[in-house]
């Protein structure tokens, strides 16, 4: 058993003020979680370190500078366990040498994007010589080829945080926005929808052509600017559904973070059932579709029936955050690097 408080140095994408950031982001949700648990969590934002390192603000040039940042910081404050997220800054040699300077230490790194783009796997194996655990956001027959080689690696949901998550959609009957849908670019990459590659910008006007008189809240689709800082969360909480559209459906649990953004919000969240998430959420707890004929159905009987809206979405939040609370998702994290839980645990 594990002491009650942990020290846990947190690398990742985190905001310094250098740049702006999303407050949605996984990063702080876990580092909101582990703290709730009782740990100590320091956070080192790797990018922007190695920015204000460079002369020029160049993340490149800073690179040699961070990594040696890290190490100094991880000398000072000798954490129980040291977790990565995306911290493409820091090199797998960095890694290694923290055991040296900290012995005994625990060493994990997580990872949000998908397992079909080669270069996010690859970045993924860089560490896997110099990590004890490794935690993604795909499950199923991706994960276990990951896997191969003995390599110990966990299932990791989507967070949703209260604190972060603040509105309550599903307690409004008139809301202003019957449909939310947001992307960075329509076209770059196409989304696979029901089988099917779209450009969002035409897959919208879809929806548009059967349901015109639905009310959309739409960013980044046909130039229109995308949602960000507050405007974005204010967006989410004035939305009756969420569109829950990620580049493909068929590599199971995978999705963008924003389906906790949504059913955080009270929006019901429609996604398509190839994902696998009916294996954890009712039809009365989601938006499931297999065909676009059935999410045109199921958007226009939500749409006209603000009531089973209102359940659906209050139904859907409660389940999300029973099986995939920030609290829950960063205690099942430090169980398995601490190993008091096996790592193909699937305790949701």
């Amino acid at each position: 058993m594990h002491k009650p408080s942990l020290t846990i140095v947190h690398v990742g994408p985190f905001m310094t003020g250098l740049r702006v950031g999303p407050k949605h982001s996984v990063q702080i949700k876990l580092s909101n979680g582990l703290i709730r648990r009782g740990h100590l969590v320091l956070n080192f934002a790797d990018r922007d370190v190695a920015r204000a390192s460079s002369l020029f603000g160049s993340r490149k040039f800073g690179r040699r500078a961070v990594n040696k940042a890290l190490l100094a910081f991880c000398r000072q404050h000798c954490p129980d366990i040291l977790l990565m997220g995306h911290a493409d800054m820091i090199d797998a040699e960095t890694v290694a040498a923290v055991r040296g300077i900290v012995p005994g230490v625990r060493i994990a790194q997580w990872n949000v994007d998908p397992l079909f783009e080669p270069d996010n796997v690859q970045r993924i194996r860089n560490k896997l010589g110099v990590v004890d655990k490794t935690f993604i956001s795909t499950a199923g027959e991706p994960l276990d080829l990951m896997r191969a080689g003995g390599h110990a690696m966990s299932f990791l949901p989507n967070p949703v945080d209260f604190s972060v998550e603040t509105g309550r959609a599903d307690l409004v009957s008139n809301l202003p926005n019957d449909l939310f849908y947001a992307c960075g670019h329509p076209s770059r990459p196409l989304r696979e929808i029901c089988g099917r590659e779209w450009n969002m910008d035409e897959f919208i006007g879809f929806v548009s052509s059967r349901l015109p008189s639905l009310r959309m809240a739409l960013g980044g689709i046909e130039g229109r600017p995308h949602f960000s800082g507050a405007r974005y969360q204010q967006v989410l909480e004035t939305s009756a559904v969420g569109l829950n559209i990620s580049r493909r459906a068929d590599y199971y649990l995978y999705t963008s973070d924003r389906i906790a953004h949504l059913a955080g919000n009270g929006c019901v969240v429609a996604i398509e059932r190839a994902t696998g998430y009916t294996d954890y959420f009712s039809e009365e707890e989601m938006l499931f579709f297999s065909d676009l004929d059935e999410l045109i159905e199921k958007l226009a009987r939500l749409s006209a029936e603000p009531d089973m809206r209102m359940r659906t979405g209050t139904a859907g939040r409660a389940r999300y955050a029973e099986h995939f609370n920030e609290q829950a998702v960063a205690q099942f994290m430090v169980d398995v690097i601490m190993d008091e839980c096996h790592p193909e645990a699937m305790p949701w």
